[in-house]
């Protein structure tokens, strides 16, 4: 299959290395094909040399593939409109025309391509995933295809298909084992940058993490498994307030869910009604994400009165999750959340 990589084209205008782009709206058109060839043979010594015209070539597909490396859709930033080449005309002596090249455009694991009425087409999920998003035209057939014994000298020829061509709707779902949840500042940050070699952006203000970060989490010598810091949610978030529910979709592909809950800082609510209108944020956005597993991380137990208020917590959360202590900061406990929740995962199915 003779296939052409898109790449994205240079540009003056730099993205930010920290750029996240996780919608995207882009055009697709494959190649059209080629004409069937009007053609007679002529050579000498040959009477009525009959027809001999070739078919047109396919054109080229435009297919979605599927690239580890790529972690956002930031590539289709600055390039939304995508062509695959034509086939070219059939010829004489029934030669058939080159079919189009295909186009391939990769695409982070995790993209689901939908249509413009938001109809799902495809969920790319593993390496080397294929959708073919828009399919090359046929070529038409030449005029040696219609010679018959009642039309020796057809004149008659097809055009090629028109490739199909529409636009298309991008969505990235991050994939992880462990999606780390909670309110602003609650320490998932500081929690991923401890337990993996990811470096999420860490500060004592409010939406800090303005985009998703992956970190891998080593449980031994050969086991792992992914976590993801997912922005904060707070009351509303299904709706579009904070950073709303541009986030809530990433974690819809997390297996288990780690909960962290600030009980290091006196709030006006107790950490208990805090947790809970997290939760309550999840079932709004989805039923699946409020039944997902959880392990609920009390952070912060290294402040003054956080071992107090954790008591309290624990008595409200009257055992229906697992829960654990932690200092992120500290690095407290964070062994024992780790086997904690590698031990959940191993009982837990595949990402949906």
């Amino acid at each position: 299959m003779d296939v052409f990589i898109a790449k994205k084209k240079d540009t003056k205008m730099k993205i930010d290395k920290d750029f996240f782009l996780d919608e995207v709206k882009i055009y697709v058109k494959a190649g059209d094909g080629g004409d069937g060839c009007l053609s007679f043979r002529r050579e000498k010594n040959i009477a009525r040399g009959g027809p001999d015209g070739g078919d047109g070539g396919d054109g080229g597909s435009i297919i979605l593939m599927v690239d580890t490396n790529l972690s956002t859709l930031s590539s289709f930033y600055h390039r939304k409109h995508f062509f695959a080449q034509n086939g070219t005309q059939g010829k004489g002596k029934n030669q058939t025309g080159e079919k189009g090249e295909d186009l391939i455009i990769k695409v982070p694991q995790g993209t689901i391509v939908r249509d413009e009425s938001g109809n799902l087409l495809a969920d790319l999920k593993k390496e080397n995933d294929l959708f073919i998003a828009a399919q090359g035209g046929k070529g038409g057939r030449g005029n040696s295809y219609f010679k018959s014994s009642l039309n020796r000298a057809p004149r008659k020829t097809e055009p090629g298909e028109k490739g199909e061509e529409k636009w298309l709707k991008l969505e990235m779902k991050l994939i992880a084992d462990a999606g780390i949840i909670g309110e602003p500042n609650a320490g998932k940050s500081t929690l991923l940058s401890q337990i993996s070699s990811a470096h999420p952006e860490i500060a004592p203000y409010p939406f800090t993490t303005l985009r998703p970060y992956l970190g891998i989490v080593k449980f031994d010598e050969e086991r792992t498994f992914v976590a993801a810091d997912i922005p904060g949610l707070i009351e509303g978030a299904s709706k579009g307030k904070g950073l709303g529910d541009r986030f809530l979709r990433h974690i819809e592909r997390s297996r288990v869910l780690l909960h962290l809950v600030d009980i290091g800082t006196p709030y006006p609510e107790e950490p208990i009604v805090r947790f809970q209108k997290v939760n309550e944020e999840l079932g709004f956005y989805s039923s699946s994400l409020s039944e997902k597993p959880q392990i609920v991380v009390a952070n912060k137990i290294d402040l003054p009165g956080a071992k107090e208020r954790f008591l309290s917590f624990q008595k409200a959360l009257k055992s229906k999750y697992p829960l654990i202590a932690i200092s992120a900061l500290k690095k407290e406990g964070l062994r024992k959340l780790i086997k904690l929740t590698f031990n959940l995962l191993s009982k837990t199915g595949p990402s949906p």
